[in-house]
C-alpha cells in the first residue's frame, strides 16, 4: 500500500513541469522541486535495481554532485535551500515555509538509501498538499504553516519514534552493516552511504586503507580501551549492557570495523544510527550519530531553527509523548545501552556563519519551549538508559582539509591520543595535592587576553579520604592530560576572555564572558558588526537559550604536547575543544561533568573520593531535575600562550602553579619541555 501511495504521489508530482496552474513566482519554485524530487526517485530506483556495485566512481562522484551541488557555497546562493534565496523570490511570508519544505525533502536521499519508502511517501503527499494550496487563488500564509504543522505532529510517531529504537537497537543494522560488509579497500563504498563525500572524507578513507593492519588495530584499541576505563574509573558495571553507540564521521569505517571487534569481545554490540537528517529528529538543527561531509556549514547553520515553523506547547506535548512512548516499547534495549563511544574529526576550514535576517528565528516563547523540551527528553533518556549505570568516551582525529601536513599531523595526533597515562597521572596527582589545600584559585591572562577569574572550590572535611579535582587521564576524554573539578558557584566570579575559539564548529572572536557568584551576568564577542548580532550569537549558540548558565567545570589541562604540535603546524584554530581542553585552563558553561550521576562515588588512582560533584544548581535535581540540568556543556579553553598566572589560595597562604604560562609547582616542571619550541 506505501508503495502504491508513493508512486501515485510521484506520478502527479511529474505533472507539475507541464503545468501553469500555480502562478509566478511560485509556479517557479515547485517546477524546481519537483524536478528534484524526480530525480530523488531516480536515485530510489537506483538502490531498489540492487546494482550498486556496477557504478563506477565517477558515476558515484556524478551522483555526489547532483544531490548536493547545490548546497555547495559556489551554488548555494541560487538554491530555494537557502532561505536569503527562497524569500528574495518568494517574498519573506512565503520564502521561510517553502524553504523549509524544500530542505525536508532533502532528507529523502538517505531514506531512499535504507528503502523507507513510507518516509518518502509522506514528504511527497506533504508537498502536494502545500502545492494544490497554490493552485489558483494565492493561499493564506497560515493555510500553509498549518499544512507543515500536522506533518510535525501527525508525523512525529513516525519519524521521532523509530529514531529512538535506531538509537538503542542493534537489530537497526543499516550502517553496522555498511562498515562490516563494505570493501575499505574500494572508495566506492564511500557513497554508499547516502551522505555528502567532500575531499575529508575521500582522502580520510584513502590514508587509512594504506595504514598497516596493526596501527589500525592500535588506534582501535585505544578507543574502546577507553572507553572500558570509563567504566572501570566510575565503578560502573559494563557486564551489565550488552550495546554500545557508536558516532563517527564517513571515511574512518576501517578503524571502525575493527573496533566493532574489539567491543564485541567484551560483550557488545555495535548500535549506529545516522544523524537526523528531518526536523523531526534533529531539533536544534545539529546532527549527532553517524555523519557524512558537510557540503556547506552555512546551510545547516541557516536552518537549525526550523522547529519555530511549529512548536508550541501543543507539539511540546505531543513530542514528549511519542518519546515516552517510543522508549517504553524498547526499554529493554535502552537498559542494556552501554553509552555512546564518539570518534569525531576536526581541521575542517574553520566556519563562520552569517546571521541571515530571512532564516527561520525561535520567538522568546518558543526560546523557553525548547528549553523545556530539551530538558524533559533528557528526563526521559536517562529513566531508560540511566545516567548511573552508563558512560562514554570521545577521541577525535585530523580530517584531509587540516593541511599539507595532513599525514604528519595524522601520525602526531595518534600519538598523542596514545600518551602513557602514567606519566600523566603521576604529575597531575602533584597538581590535585595542592589543589585540594585550597579556598580558591585566581586564573589571569596575559598580553591581549583579559582573563581575571577567582574559581571557589569545595571544602575538604576529611582531606585524608577526599579529594576536589579529578585526575582524568584518557579514559572518557581522550587524549589524557587534565584535572577537573565543579566549582561552588558563590564567589566564582569575574571575567573570561578568549581571543579566538572554536566551539562545536564554530569561531568566535574575542569571547567573553562575565561571571558572578558562577553564574553568567553578561557575554560578548567580535564577530559580527554589530553588539546584537554578537550578543545573539553567543546566547545562541553557547548558552542554548538560556537567559544564564553556571560554570559546571573548572579545569587545568596539562597536554603540554598537544600544544606544541598544534604551535608547530599552525593548527591551534583547528583543533576540538577535546583536545584543545587539554591545553591550558578551561571552564565549562553549563552542566557539571557528573551530570545524571552525582551519587555514583567516584575515585582518584590514589582512592580518594572526589566530592565536588555538585552545585547550587545541579543540587536541585532533588526537587525538580528540569531546574537543575541545562542539556548542554561546552568547554572554553584559554591557551597557554594567552595563559598568565594560576594561583591557588587558602588558609596558609598562596602557591603559584602556572607563572606566565609555564608549570612552576614543583614535580611538574617537566611538563614545560614541549613548550620551550613555542615560546620563550
Amino acid at each position: 500500500m506505501v508503495e502504491e501511495r508513493y508512486q501515485l504521489a510521484k506520478e502527479r508530482i511529474a505533472q507539475i513541469e507541464k503545468e501553469e496552474r500555480v502562478a509566478e513566482p511560485f509556479g517557479s519554485y515547485f517546477r524546481q522541486a519537483a524536478d528534484w524530487i524526480l530525480q530523488l526517485d531516480e536515485w530510489k530506483r537506483l538502490w531498489e535495481s540492487g546494482k550498486q556495485d556496477e557504478i563506477s566512481l565517477e558515476d558515484w562522484e556524478e551522483w555526489n554532485q547532483r544531490l548536493y551541488g547545490e548546497l555547495l557555497p559556489e551554488q548555494y546562493g541560487s538554491s530555494y535551500a537557502n532561505p536569503a534565496f527562497a524569500v528574495s523570490q518568494l517574498g519573506h511570508a512565503y520564502g521561510q515555509p517553502l524553504c523549509f519544505l524544500y530542505s525536508e525533502i532533502r532528507g529523502g536521499i538517505s531514506y531512499a538509501v535504507e528503502k523507507k519508502t513510507e518516509y518518502l511517501d509522506i514528504l511527497l503527499e506533504l508537498f502536494l498538499e502545500i502545492y494544490h494550496l497554490f493552485e489558483g487563488e494565492e493561499p493564506s500564509v497560515t493555510h500553509v504553516k498549518d499544512c507543515i504543522y500536522w506533518y510535525a505532529s501527525d508525523y512525529c510517531d513516525v519519524f521521532a519514534a523509530d529514531y529512538v529504537k535506531q538509537q538503542v537497537d542493534p537489530a537497526e543494522d543499516f550502517l553496522t552493516k555498511f562498515v562490516q560488509q563494505s570493501d575499505l579497500r574500494d572508495l566506492r563504498y564511500l557513497y554508499q552511504a547516502g551522505e555528502y563525500v567532500g575531499s575529508n572524507e575521500r582522502e580520510s578513507a584513502r590514508y587509512l586503507s594504506g595504514l598497516p593492519e596493526e596501527e589500525i588495530h592500535r588506534i582501535a584499541k585505544a578507543f574502546v580501551e577507553g572507553y572500558v576505563r570509563g567504566f572501570v574509573n566510575t565503578g560502573k558495571d559494563l557486564s551489565k549492557k550488552d550495546a554500545v553507540n557508536i558516532r563517527y564521521t564517513l571515511g574512518f569505517e576501517r578503524i571502525i570495523k575493527k573496533a566493532i571487534e574489539e567491543f564485541e569481545k567484551r560483550g557488545l554490540k555495535p548500535v549506529i544510527y545516522r544523524g537526523g537528517v528531518s526536523v523531526l529528529t534533529r531539533p536544534g538543527g545539529r546532527r549527532l550519530g553517524f555523519v557524512g561531509g558537510t557540503p556547506n556549514g552555512q546551510y545547516e547553520y541557516d536552518h537549525k531553527n526550523d522547529q519555530g515553523l511549529f512548536l508550541d506547547g501543543r507539539f511540546l506535548e505531543r513530542r514528549l509523548e511519542v518519546i515516552q512512548n517510543a522508549y517504553e516499547s524498547v526499554k529493554k534495549q535502552a537498559g542494556n545501552m552501554a553509552g555512546p563511544a564518539c570518534m569525531e574529526t576536526f581541521g575542517e576550514k574553520p566556519f563562520e556563519p552569517r546571521q541571515k535576517e530571512e532564516a527561520i528565528r525561535l520567538t522568546k516563547k518558543q526560546e523557553n519551549l525548547a528549553r523545556e523540551m530539551a530538558a524533559k527528553q533528557g528526563e526521559i533518556v536517562n529513566r531508560y538508559i540511566k545516567g548511573e549505570e552508563r558512560s562514554y568516551t570521545i577521541v577525535a582525529y585530523p580530517v584531509w582539509e587540516i593541511g599539507t601536513a595532513y599525514e604528519e599531523i595524522f601520525r602526531e595526533i595518534v600519538r598523542i591520543n596514545t600518551l602513557d597515562a602514567g606519566v600523566y597521572t603521576e604529575v597531575q596527582q602533584k597538581l590535585i595535592d595542592r589543589l585540594d589545600q585550597g579556598t580558591s584559585v585566581r586564573i589571569t591572562g596575559r598580553g591581549k587576553n583579559e582573563t581575571d577569574l577567582t574559581v571557589r572550590l569545595h571544602e575538604l572535611t576529611a582531606p585524608d579520604k577526599e579529594t576536589i579535582f579529578e585526575n582524568c587521564v584518557a579514559d572518557v576524554n581522550i587524549p589524557a592530560g587534565e584535572v577537573f573539578t565543579s566549582p561552588v558557584l558563590e564567589g566564582t566570579s569575574g571575567l573570561l576572555h578568549v581571543t579566538k575559539v572554536y566551539l562545536n564548529g564554530l569561531l568566535y572572536r574575542d569571547l567573553k564572558l562575565w561571571f558572578q557568584d558562577g553564574m553568567v551576568t553578561d557575554y560578548s564577542c567580535g564577530n559580527f558588526e554589530t553588539e546584537e548580532e554578537n550578543r545573539r550569537y553567543v546566547f545562541e549558540n553557547i548558552l542554548h537559550r538560556h537567559p544564564s548558565l553556571p560554570m559546571g567545570e573548572f579545569a587545568i589541562g596539562t597536554n603540554t604536547t598537544a600544544y606544541a604540535v598544534s604551535r608547530k603546524y599552525g593548527i591551534e584554530g583547528k583543533l576540538p575543544i577535546l583536545i584543545a581542553e587539554k591545553m591550558g585552563p578551561h571552564f565549562a558553561v553549563g552542566d557539571t561533568c557528573y551530570t545524571w550521576s552525582e551519587e555514583i562515588p567516584v575515585f582518584n588512582p590514589d582512592g580518594k573520593e572526589i566530592i565536588a560533584r555538585d552545585n547550587a544548581i545541579s543540587l536541585k535535581r532533588k526537587e525538580d531535575p528540569a531546574k537543575a540540568y541545562f542539556q548542554c556543556h561546552t568547554d572554553i579553553t584559554i591557551p597557554y600562550g594567552e595563559l598568565g598566572d594560576i594561583v591557588v589560595t587558602g588558609k596558609e597562604g598562596s602557591v603559584c602553579l602556572i607563572r606566565n604560562g609555564k608549570f612552576v609547582l614543583e614535580g611538574t616542571e617537566f611538563l614545560n619541555e614541549p613548550l620551550k619550541s613555542t615560546y620563550k
